[in-house]
C-alpha cells in the first residue's frame, strides 16, 4: 500500500478530541491541525514533541488538509497510526496470495454483513470449501522489549467480532483473527490482558471454539506499508 502523496515530516504539539494533532510543520516552522485517524488510545505514539508524518491533500471537501500517517521511533524504526491502513494492506496481500494461511481461494470480498450487526473484514470463499471469515486488528502498543500488544484500550466492539466469529465456526465455516503490527520495532505478539480483560476471555473463548489466531508484521517506510513476515503469538 503505498501514500499517495509524498509525507511531510512534522513535530507533534498534542493530540485531542481523538481525531485532531496540533502539529509544526519542519521547515517552514508553520503550525497546522492535522487529522488523527485513529480513536485509540496510542500509548507511546501521541507524545509531545515527536516527529511524525504527514499527508497533504488538496481536496476542498476536506476540512484539514493534512493526514497523520506514521510516527518515528527510536532507532529508526516507524508506526503506522492510520487504522484503516491494515485492512488495506491485508486486501493487498490476500489478493497476491501472500498471506501463507489463507491463500489460493477464489473469491475475497471485504465488509461483508455477517452475524447480528457486524461487518466482516474479508470474507473468502472458493469451490468444495467453507467459507473464511476474517477479521483484521491493528496493533501497535508496545511497552516492552520487541512485544507488540492488543488492545491499547477497551474494546467492546473487538470482543463482540471475537464472538461472532466462533459462531460462524459452529455453523461449520472457518474463522480467522488476523493481527496486523503496524511498527517496524516488534517481533513477537500477546495480548493486552491488562487494558482489557473481557477482550483477553473473549479471545480464550473464541480459540476454544475452534477460531484461528495469525499475526504479521508490516514493512513501513514513508513511501508506505506492506506485509511483512508471520511474528509469533505467545499468549
Amino acid at each position: 500500500m503505498l501514500f499517495p502523496t509524498p509525507l511531510v515530516p512534522a513535530r507533534l504539539i498534542r493530540r485531542y478530541k481523538r481525531f485532531l494533532a496540533d502539529v509544526v510543520l519542519e521547515g517552514s516552522g508553520e503550525m497546522v491541525v492535522a487529522h488523527c485517524p485513529n480513536p485509540g488510545a496510542m500509548l507511546g505514539l501521541a507524545d509531545e514533541g515527536m516527529r511524525v508524518w504527514l499527508e497533504p491533500n488538496n481536496d476542498p471537501k476536506k476540512k484539514l488538509k493534512y493526514g497523520w500517517r506514521l510516527a518515528e521511533l527510536p532507532g529508526g524504526h516507524l508506526a503506522g497510526i492510520d487504522t484503516g491502513v491494515p485492512n488495506r494492506v491485508v486486501g493487498e496481500a490476500l489478493h497476491a496470495g501472500a498471506i501463507g494461511e489463507l491463500a489460493g481461494w477464489d473469491t475475497i470480498r471485504p465488509e461483508v454483513r455477517y452475524a447480528k450487526k457486524s461487518r466482516v473484514d474479508f470474507l473468502l470463499s472458493g469451490a468444495d470449501e467453507p467459507d473464511v471469515y476474517v477479521e483484521v486488528k491493528n496493533a501497535h502498543l508496545r511497552r516492552n522489549g520487541d512485544l507488540a500488544e492488543f488492545p491499547d484500550c477497551v474494546t467492546a466492539r473487538g470482543a463482540r467480532h471475537l464472538d461472532d466469529l466462533a459462531a460462524m465456526v459452529g455453523e461449520g465455516h472457518r474463522a480467522v483473527m488476523l493481527y496486523l503490527v503496524q511498527r517496524t520495532d516488534c517481533a513477537r505478539f500477546d495480548l493486552a490482558h491488562d487494558l482489557d480483560p473481557a477482550y483477553s476471555a473473549a479471545f480464550e473463548r473464541a480459540r476454544n471454539a475452534g477460531v484461528e489466531a495469525i499475526c504479521y508484521g508490516t514493512v513501513i517506510t514513508t513511501d508506505g506499508v506492506v506485509l511483512g513476515a508471520p511474528l509469533p503469538i505467545v499468549t
